[in-house]
């Protein structure tokens, strides 16, 4: 199978970092892909660098957006591949990672997911993170990695997309209610993307406190779930924290395998 992949990238005021990500996707040797552009009315010079690759990107929307699960799902609406993934404007493909995801492509399962190389771009320090496949009410200590996710366009269909109410974890709510609806994963020993560090998903946990204690609820959880799990991450932010006054990147170098040759 030969599968048409669908790439969306979201950006808004990317103008540091999305020319990289943009020469990644464009320089896939793999041809049966379409490429997505969904900005949100930037102010910076992002849209000039999107318009030097415009001949290569099928489809650009610049305009205002109600948060990144919304611009998620701009980019699923337009996408007419099999599979989707996103790969935002401050992360990249690596090369022909296209080519090895659509040899994993079966037409069977419904999520194929690929390892996503961390990289913190202060240190250079870069380790290998490997993607959970369940995603249970509390989804303790699973790792929610959308730029190594391809999902079916059929999947998402089916689910209604992403959540508009949730500000930060949509990924992992997603994630969370394909696995509740019976969803098959596939986990690819596949090196997809790299993921710098230090976005909006490193914020403090206390501002996305709304958005774990709704994604639990409405993935078949009660308040005692909710609460337990958002303390949870309290203390799992605690445990960082502490771990970094001992040198930094201690928490990856714990958790995850360097990788051999940094990218």
């Amino acid at each position: 199978m030969k599968p048409k992949i669908s790439i969306v990238t979201i950006a808004y005021n990317s103008a540091a970092t999305i020319d990289q990500t943009l020469k990644s996707v464009v320089a896939q040797s793999y041809d049966n892909k379409e490429y997505i552009v969904i900005d949100g009315a930037s102010t910076d010079k992002t849209m000039s660098i999107v318009g030097q690759y415009a001949d290569q990107i099928d489809v650009v929307v610049s305009e205002p957006d109600r948060g990144i699960s919304d611009a998620f799902n701009k980019g699923i609406a337009r996408a007419t591949g099999d599979i989707i993934v996103f790969i935002n404007s401050d992360d990249y493909l690596l090369p022909d990672s296209l080519t090895q995801v659509a040899a994993q492509y079966d037409g069977v399962h419904d999520i194929y997911c690929g390892n996503l190389l961390l990289l913190n771009p202060q240190t250079n320090y870069e380790c290998r993170l490997t993607p959970s496949t369940t995603f249970p009410t509390m989804p303790f200590f699973r790792k929610a990695a959308h730029q190594g996710c391809f999902v079916t366009k059929s999947l998402y269909d089916r689910l209604g997309g992403y959540d508009t109410a949730i500000r930060y974890p949509m990924d992992l709510d997603f994630l969370m209610r394909a696995y509740r609806s019976g969803a098959k994963f596939k986990l690819m020993p596949v090196d997809v993307a790299v993921f710098r560090i230090g976005g909006v998903t490193s914020q403090d946990v206390r501002r996305k406190k709304k958005d774990y204690l709704y994604m639990v609820r409405h993935n078949g959880g009660n308040d005692l779930q909710a609460y337990t799990f958002y303390y949870f991450l309290l203390a799992c932010q605690t445990t960082k924290r502490l771990l970094n006054c001992f040198g930094k990147d201690m928490l990856q170098k714990l958790r995850y395998r360097k990788t051999q040759t940094p990218t």
